[in-house]
């Protein structure tokens, strides 16, 4: 039974993005890693068909058993290779084996079809995923990527140079190159694995989608400097801003779950991050008056999301709808508003109900990025999601915006290949097909100083002035611009007068 609940334990961590499921089930210690990895991933896969077998049969209702251990339990029975467990849970699995395997097949009538694996999209039965690259930032608290690159020579690896287009992250085998857009980024082919790898072990290297690394290394925080990162779990995001700083500075991280505080600790100790500081808190509820806060000039906001972006996303029912950051947690109806009954937002579902959660995420993201630029010394802030759809993205950022009128919109990356939706193109957006990464969404905003807007209100007024030029400040909208013309020929300036004098002596002289 331990298989089962080590399953559980994990997909319920993944759901609740503590962690990549890859990481999570080599750092599980499980005796077979291999059985456990392939369980996890394939229920994982058909998730949402157990979903629909479990609810049909009641079999929650009837057992008393957690989602996560009936999806792994419901899998092996039906789809797997058998159960692998006995006593009272398999007699208690055994007792409902034909109404679950009557309503699979139910399933499989409706759909037309007489394999579990055809009840897949076929996207899915050929997972673009297998088609990415395997990204590995180089930790640069810990090394260099001279040094990484060199190390990985010796052990094995071809290294194949600086990459200058997309096309030369198609690799094969052991060769990797530097990444074309991020230059602590290193990029390899797409089952390379490094989770028993030393420098993964010791921190050197960070597994971590280019997407990903987008807003910390967009963000371009020096050393020295006070940092938030609102929604910070699991950490990567977090220890990518410390490598940023050098470790120098203070880097405030916030995170409601204890636990995901736990394994977010490990993480950046062995990332070696020293400059952080934990704090098991509801970001809303951060009051950005503190005086603690008050030298902090850089936030990244990374919320909870849809979690369309991701591959494989509409497989499982309940990820990146619960509290996937410190911020969604205490919010107990939002949070039950954005789950609507733990079905993700996914193909197939009712389209009102998929407009409603939208909005509900929309309505929480606006509001954890409108308290972001609350804290007084915010100079730049970065906001991003693995989210492809335009209410989570685009029309958040525009909508805060418009209640933020000190802030505006940095141009990215000009060479990055995917653009935010009109009219807001100086954010960047990011796709499986255009840039080889998983779906994600980044805007930069920065802080209007007061001297830059004073210019132009400025210069503003002084362009209506010109436009309408008088003695009187209050000269009346219809008054047309002939008239203003015609009150200056009237009272000429001195050189007019000279011309005048000019042009009737030349007269005299030519009679």
């Amino acid at each position: 039974m331990a298989l089962y609940l080590k399953a559980a334990d994990i997909l319920e961590k993944v759901e609740k993005k503590q962690g990549a499921l890859k990481t999570l089930v080599y750092d599980s210690k499980f005796q077979n890693i291999k059985q456990l990895f392939k369980l996890v991933c394939e229920t994982q896969k058909f998730s949402p068909i157990l979903q629909e077998i479990i609810e049909s049969t009641k079999l929650l209702k009837q057992t008393k058993l957690r989602l996560h251990l009936a999806l792994v339990l419901v899998f092996d029975l039906l789809m797997g290779q058998g159960l692998k467990c006995g006593g009272s849970w398999k007699a208690m699995m055994m007792k409902h084996r034909s109404r679950l395997q009557a309503a699979l097949a139910r399933i499989k009538i409706k759909h037309k079809v007489s394999r579990n694996e055809d009840l897949l999209p076929s996207s899915v039965q050929h997972s673009a995923e297998d088609q990415l690259p395997r990204y590995v930032r180089v930790n640069t608290l810990k090394t260099t990527v001279e040094d990484a690159v060199d190390y990985l020579k010796r052990d094995g690896f071809s290294f194949m140079g600086q990459a200058c287009k997309l096309e030369d992250l198609t690799l094969k085998n052991k060769s990797f190159v530097r990444d074309v857009h991020l230059p602590e980024l290193l990029v390899f082919s797409p089952k390379t694995d490094f989770h028993d790898h030393f420098l993964y072990k010791a921190g050197h290297i960070i597994l971590q989608d280019k997407a990903s690394c987008l807003p910390a290394h967009l963000l371009q925080v020096p050393p020295g400097s006070h940092v938030i990162d609102a929604c910070a779990a699991p950490g990567n995001k977090t220890s990518h801003l410390a490598a940023s700083m050098n470790n120098k500075g203070k880097l405030f991280a916030f995170d409601l779950d204890a636990k995901r505080l736990a394994t977010m600790s490990t993480l950046l100790l062995r990332a070696g991050v020293t400059c952080h500081q934990l704090a098991n808190q509801d970001f809303l509820k951060v009051d950005p008056d503190s005086p603690q806060y008050k030298d902090v000039e850089y936030i990244l906001l990374d919320p909870s999301c849809s979690g369309s972006g991701l591959l494989l996303w509409w497989l499982w029912t309940t990820s990146c709808l619960t509290s996937r950051c410190s911020v969604v947690s205490s919010h107990s109806s939002l949070l039950a508003a954005c789950i609507s009954g733990m079905v993700c937002l996914r193909d197939g579902t009712d389209e009102k109900k998929d407009e409603s959660r939208l909005a509900s995420l929309a309505s929480f993201q606006l509001r954890c990025l409108n308290h972001a630029m609350k804290f007084p010394g915010v100079q730049r802030l970065v906001y991003s999601t693995c989210s492809i759809h335009r209410e989570e993205n685009e029309d958040v950022v525009a909508a805060c915006l418009k209640q933020n009128l000190h802030f505006r919109l940095v141009h990215l990356l000009p060479v990055w290949p995917e653009r935010g939706l009109q009219p807001l193109t100086q954010c960047l957006r990011a796709s499986t097909s255009k840039t080889r990464t998983h779906g994600f969404f980044v805007a930069l905003m920065e802080k209007h100083s007061d001297a830059s807007t004073l210019a132009q209100e400025v210069t503003s007024l002084t362009r209506d002035h010109l436009l309408a030029p008088g003695s009187e400040e209050t000269r009346p909208a219809e008054c047309p611009v002939e008239s203003s013309g015609a009150e200056m020929n009237v009272t000429p300036t001195d050189g007019g007068t000279k011309k005048k004098k000019r042009r009737k002596k030349k007269k005299t002289l030519e009679s």
